[in-house]
Parts: C-alpha cells; sequence; structure tokens
C-alpha cells in the first residue's frame, strides 16, 4: 500500500498544468524520511551533550552526521526541480551519513559494556509501535500541556545512555529504512521519465510540433 506521507509534492494540483518542465519540488518536510531524520538529529544533539564530552572529534562527528541526514534530504528534495540525479546523489549520501552515525552509537554501546537492543527485543519493538503511532509530522507538535514532551517526545533529556543511545538506533534503522525506499522510487522515476534536459527536448520537439515556424 502507498504511503501517502512520502509524497514530496506541496503545491495544490489544481494549479498544476498538464505538461510541466519543471516539476512540483521542495516539499521534504511532509517526507517522512525526513521526520525521522530530524527526530534524529535533535535526539544525537540531546545525547551528544550528555553523554559525549562536547571537546572531543567525536561529539562534533555525531552531530554533523545527523544534520547531514536532515539537510541532505531537504537539498535532494529542492534540486529534483531541475536535476533527479542530483537527487538522487544528495538522498544517498543522507543514508549514508545515517549509516556512520548508527556506527557510532554501536560503538558506544559497546565500548561501555551496554546492551544493544535486538531487533525483536520488547524494547525495540516498543519504539516501533510509538514509532508508527506518531502523527505525520513529528517535529510539529500540538500537545502545549507538556512542553519537554512536545520538544523531546522520546525523552533523550533523562534516558539512560542505553536507552537512549538504543533509541536512536531504532530511529536511524527507521529512516533508513525509508530512504532505500525513496532510493528505489527515485531510480524508477528516473528510467521511465529521465532527467530535466530530456524533459526540457521533448516538450520543446512537442511545442515546436504543434507551432511549426
Amino acid at each position: 500500500m502507498a504511503d501517502p506521507s512520502d509524497k514530496s509534492d506541496a503545491s495544490d494540483p489544481s494549479d498544476r498544468p498538464s505538461r510541466r518542465v519543471i516539476p512540483p519540488h521542495g516539499g521534504y518536510r511532509k517526507l517522512r524520511s525526513f521526520q525521522v531524520a530530524q527526530l534524529v538529529y535533535d535526539g544525537t544533539v540531546i545525547f551528544c551533550d550528555r553523554f559525549v564530552d562536547k571537546r572531543s572529534r567525536t561529539h562534533d562527528q555525531m552531530v554533523q552526521a545527523a544534520r547531514s541526514g536532515v539537510q541532505n534530504i531537504a537539498e535532494g528534495s529542492v534540486a529534483s526541480a531541475t536535476s533527479k540525479a542530483t537527487e538522487l546523489k544528495l538522498t544517498g549520501t543522507a543514508r549514508a551519513s545515517l549509516e556512520e552515525l548508527l556506527l557510532d552509537y554501536q560503538d558506544f554501546l559497546r565500548q561501555r559494556g551496554l546492551r544493544l537492543w535486538d531487533k525483536a527485543s520488547p524494547e525495540a519493538l516498543a519504539i516501533r509501535r510509538r514509532y508508527l503511532c506518531d502523527p505525520s509530522d513529528p517535529s510539529d507538535r500540538s500537545d502545549s500541556s507538556d512542553p519537554s514532551r512536545s520538544s523531546d517526545p522520546y525523552r533523550f533529556a533523562i534516558a539512560s545512555p542505553e536507552e537512549a543511545a538504543n533509541t536512536l538506533i531504532c530511529l536511524i534503522n527507521q529512516a533508513s529504512f525509508l530512504l532505500a525506499r525513496q532510493l528505489r522510487r527515485l531510480e524508477d522515476r528516473f528510467l521511465k521519465d529521465g532527467g530535466f534536459r530530456e524533459r526540457l527536448y521533448r516538450e520543446r520537439a512537442r511545442t515546436r510540433r504543434q507551432h511549426p515556424s
């Protein structure tokens, strides 16, 4: 079944002409992959400030890897207007950045003798259930009765190191899964429709046929 949260078109369908050389683009905030990556970024900032020496390279590298995941999804969505190849590259870069971050969290647990949750563990399944029950945009929460829950929905500010790291690993795995599926769709669309130059050539040829000089 199609996932409506993965649609990146933020424009009004009623305003679309029948043919567009520059397709709808830039609706990255509606992408579930972006939303989860943003949760990972916010959680990583809190995690690193609590558990990783702020003067260390690891602190900066983890925060930057999390930020790269978010930024590259957004940049790829905007770049899709004129370059599907760039969108593919940036989306792949986002996934690679999150994979780097995943290894950092796994190293954190291993080096401290902390438990890495199995994917089928009750804790990991609980995080997945909670993620699936979250609103479509986790970054836009309207529950003003508990400000801390709105800005830190997974309670990284009070979680133990083991709980926080494993929760972030679960979210990174979900983001990576969504990005892999997103990449497959982008590849299929690119093979079917071509890039910006090909669309431009087809539309110019069509216009010339309709309006010969």
